[in-house]
């Protein structure tokens, strides 16, 4: 049986400031932003905190004059993906805070706690748009979505199991699984949901909401980024996982993924005019052929290298995608096919 992590203690004097390792090591609990072991997460550091917003924030003035006139199948979707966004940032706050419990360095403590924390601030941000236009029971009708639509339960059932795994069982190889899910809730689960709030907008509805989704959509962006960045150092200091059992694992669970998001968005999107639900299955390959390169391994679906729902740009601020050389103190040989090759725009 595969040796348990234990919770990384909070102060231990005796252990050098800059971790050992990621999982695993030794760490005194004092973090020196200018002595750790992976310098450039200062980086990723600065990028998050710089995203901080509030859903407050945002004006819903026209927002809820507009959603009694929007259709029946609009109103249906609106507080259907709602539901499933809240059902998938809920937990991820959880498993934010659960990585940062077993990893032994500082820094790693650090982002996973502001990611948790903007995690928290998404979920909350649901509940916001919800009392801004909808009653209370619809507001809580939708986000009872996740325990009882039967295809969210089935599109949920495997992040559900890997998340609970390394729950119960806190293994380097379950937080390898757990932050490969992770990646995927990112990068991947919550796109054609992001997709209909900027379709509502382009046609000058809920922009509000659109306005909140964009906010959501850049936090989760950075999120990913770091998440990968965070698996691919883990594997180089565990080599052992880095296997074609595992690779093979990983890209299994990828096609798993764009399978249960495609049959989600013909489900969910198709009573929605002006949606291409076609385009809308490209655009899903698209982003899981994006979140496999960020984890430094290989396309699954040839040809789609670009985004095919470009309209989609309009509805998402542009970030900071310089192709910068990490890793410059540590191995590159992360996963034994492909390399990183930068994180460009949506």
């Amino acid at each position: 049986m595969e040796k348990l992590l234990k919770k990384a203690t909070v102060l231990e004097p005796e252990n050098p400031n800059r971790s050992t390792a990621l999982f695993g090591g030794k760490a005194s609990g004092i973090l020196n932003w200018n002595d750790i072991a992976y310098p450039h997460f200062y980086d990723y550091r600065e990028q998050i905190r710089a995203l901080f917003w509030r859903a407050s924030e945002v004006d819903m003035t026209h927002d809820v004059k507009q959603f009694p006139s929007l259709s029946a199948g609009e109103q249906n979707a609106f507080l259907k993906i709602i539901g499933l966004l809240a059902t998938l940032d809920g937990p991820q706050t959880d498993i934010a805070m659960r990585i940062s419990h077993y990893s032994t360095d500082p820094s790693v403590k650090s982002i996973m706690a502001t990611i948790a924390d903007q995690e928290s601030e998404h979920n909350h941000s649901y509940a916001y748009v919800l009392s801004s236009v909808a009653t209370l029971d619809l507001q809580i009708a939708s986000f009872e979505t996740g325990r009882r639509d039967p295809v969210l339960l089935k599109r949920n059932e495997r992040i559900m199991k890997v998340y609970n795994e390394f729950a119960e069982h806190p293994t380097i190889l379950n937080v390898l699984k757990t932050m490969v899910y992770s990646a995927l809730l990112e990068g991947l689960y919550f796109y054609s949901g992001f997709a209909f709030f900027y379709h509502l907008a382009r046609h000058q509805k809920m922009v509000g909401t659109s306005a909140m989704i964009s906010y959501i959509n850049r936090d989760e962006l950075q999120h990913g980024r770091f998440i990968s960045e965070l698996f691919r150092a883990t594997l180089a200091e565990n080599p052992e996982y880095n296997t074609e059992t595992f690779i093979d694992w990983v890209y299994g669970q990828f096609r798993h993924a764009v399978e249960q998001e495609t049959i989600w968005s013909r489900y969910i999107l198709k009573d929605i005019d002006g949606i291409d639900l076609t385009e809308m299955e490209g655009y899903i390959q698209y982003r899981a052929n994006k979140m496999l390169r960020l984890l430094g391994l290989s396309d699954l679906y040839e040809n789609r290298t670009e985004n095919p729902m470009k309209w989609i740009r309009a509805y998402v601020d542009n970030f900071d995608g310089t192709k910068t050389d990490f890793f410059e103190q540590k191995s590159r040989q992360y996963i034994k096919v492909g390399d990183l090759n930068g994180f460009d725009e949506l």
